[in-house]
């Protein structure tokens, strides 16, 4: 790839976030925008000339490497729930195409007071169990994903909000601690995603010591989106079905086949031969395939994403600053994304990609440097190195950035043993912290250093929540916290980049890119919606014949 499309990554990804963060400024007028869609990359002609007629109806197959691991939005804080939730559920505020927020299941909103906001709702909503949409079922939803028993990782997102009230029943407030300058754009995350009030009554019911939260909600949601919920079979298939009584523009497709298939040749076959229509994770290594398929491309979106490689800051030897400082130093970004991800992608100086509020460039990276990782690792007490792990999952790209660090680190004397799990286990024992390293990615869905900072590196968020580094800084705290609560966008420029800086030197990961999302495609779709943050909008897919 040449460094002029890596300069357009740069410039597409700044652009649109950008817009995002010029309309959460914290402006006090009342926000009456037409919502016109999430924003994202869509598919449209691929070059190829074909004469082809949009219809409605069909089934949607989309084949993706790793199931769901909860389809509750308060309940899980991946891309593949994600995918599936958010054609499922909405939310109070969008974003349109340009990235300008717009209304969601809020068709106006007005800040009151530093601390207040207050949204009118749309009428005619209903769930997708015939359950009225209100305030009251917005107030249930809220209460329920900063209740204690539910133990949402996704909490962190408003645990600034002290009280939801209802004013009446299509007018609700939300009362903040502190004055939150970013609400509008955590508004917009799917984990604010508005869930049936009969349907949170249920999962209540069957919480006890043995039934955590989600068990009802998890493996049947209930949400207004524009489609609903059939079926999951775990490890196999989700199915879903347009809502027929949407109160929205509707879906075109009839039913959604989002299929668990493993194997990266085997979803392309599975594209290239028409058995899916969509795949997700494309390798870099198979773009050139599916593109010169006859009848399929791929979909190139830049992503806000981080690729990185935590430590478990709380075991030996990865407690020592200088010793996670040596590993960082030991990455060869570059040639990493030239070899693996054939450079789709921009080496990652920080957490924070560009052009989302609070990135700077004026950060002092672990830049590449094998001599200064020797020298930290002898400052550290291990001259002759030592041996640990690195856990991944099934995703091939982050197999062989495994393999790829295995080898850089033999030249510091670390030996390393790669150990690959399942997705939902490596999921549950990272959260658990029984890991030595391990690699992950993290999409920043707001487009605010908030999001991608507090939950990855607050000692609160320990975890599930993000924080699988369990890394713990008084400091670096106390500036997140600030962040949360100064109001002054400039002021919160400086808080950040201090920030930045701190956990730069500290180093409780090592941040490997920012990665772009390569999706194939079939000529036949249309429509099809990519978000900065990863995740599918699916309501105006078309398929063609």
């Amino acid at each position: 790839m040449s460094f002029s499309k890596k300069s357009l990554w740069m410039l597409l990804l700044t652009f649109t976030l950008a817009l995002v963060l010029a309309a959460c400024g914290g402006d006090d007028e009342e926000d009456t925008s037409t919502n016109t869609g999430d924003t994202g990359t869509e598919n449209t002609d691929s070059g190829k000339t074909e004469d082809t007629t949009a219809t409605g109806g069909g089934d949607l197959v989309i084949a993706e490497l790793s199931d769901a691991q909860s389809l509750d939005p308060h309940g899980s804080n991946d891309v593949s729930s994600s995918n599936v939730q958010s054609n499922i559920y909405e939310t109070l505020v969008n974003r349109d195409a340009d990235g300008n927020l717009v209304p969601g299941l809020a068709e106006s909103w007005t800040q009151v007071d530093e601390l207040t906001w207050e949204f009118k709702l749309k009428q005619g909503v209903t769930f997708h169990d015939g359950e009225a949409f209100n305030a009251t079922a917005v107030k249930t939803s809220f209460d329920r994903i900063l209740d204690p028993k539910v133990a949402s990782p996704r909490a962190f997102l408003f645990e600034m909000v002290t009280e939801v009230k209802v004013v009446d029943e299509a007018t609700v407030q939300f009362v903040t601690e502190y004055p939150f300058s970013p609400l509008l754009a955590h508004l917009t995350h799917n984990g604010g995603g508005i869930i049936s009030p009969k349907s949170i009554a249920d999962d209540y019911a069957a919480l006890t010591g043995d039934t955590a939260a989600g068990s009802v909600i998890g493996t049947n949601p209930v949400g207004t989106g524009p489609f609903k919920f059939v079926s999951w079979t775990p490890g196999t298939e989700i199915k879903l079905e347009k809502f027929a009584e949407y109160a929205g523009t509707p879906a075109k497709v009839d039913t959604v086949t989002i299929k668990v298939v493993p194997e990266m040749a085997t979803r392309v076959a599975e594209l290239q031969s028409g058995y899916a229509h969509i795949i997700g994770t494309v390798e870099p290594g198979q773009v050139a395939n599916v593109n010169s398929s006859d009848g399929a491309s791929v979909l190139e979106t830049p992503s806000s994403s981080l690729t990185y490689i935590g430590f478990n800051t709380q075991k030996a030897p990865f407690d020592n600053p200088k010793v996670r400082q040596a590993i960082s130093k030991a990455i060869n970004r570059t040639s990493l994304i030239d070899g693996i991800y054939e450079g789709y992608g921009i080496p990652a100086i920080s957490p924070l990609s560009p052009g989302i509020f609070g990135y700077t460039e004026d950060v002092t990276s672990m830049a590449y440097n094998l001599d200064e990782a020797k020298a930290l690792l002898e400052e550290a007490g291990f001259a002759d190195g030592f041996s640990t792990t690195i856990w991944t999952n099934d995703n091939p790209a982050r197999q062989n950035v495994a393999i790829v660090l295995q080898e850089e680190l033999k030249k510091i004397n670390v030996d390393v043993k790669i150990e690959v799990l399942e997705w939902g286990a490596y999921l549950e024992k990272t959260a658990a912290g029984e890991h030595d390293m391990f690699i992950l990615g993290w999409s920043n869905a707001t487009a605010d250093a908030d999001y991608g900072l507090y939950a990855l590196f607050h000692s609160s968020q320990h975890g599930d929540p993000g924080n699988r580094s369990f890394y713990t800084s008084p400091k670096v705290d106390e500036l997140l916290d600030a962040g949360r609560r100064e109001a002054d966008q400039t002021a919160r420029e400086a808080i950040y980049k201090e920030a930045l800086q701190l956990i730069s030197d500290e180093s409780p990961m090592a941040f490997v890119l920012h990665p772009y999302t390569l999706t194939g495609v079939s000529d036949k779709v249309k429509g099809f919606n990519v978000g900065s943050d990863s995740i599918y909008q699916l309501r105006d897919v078309t398929i063609t014949e």
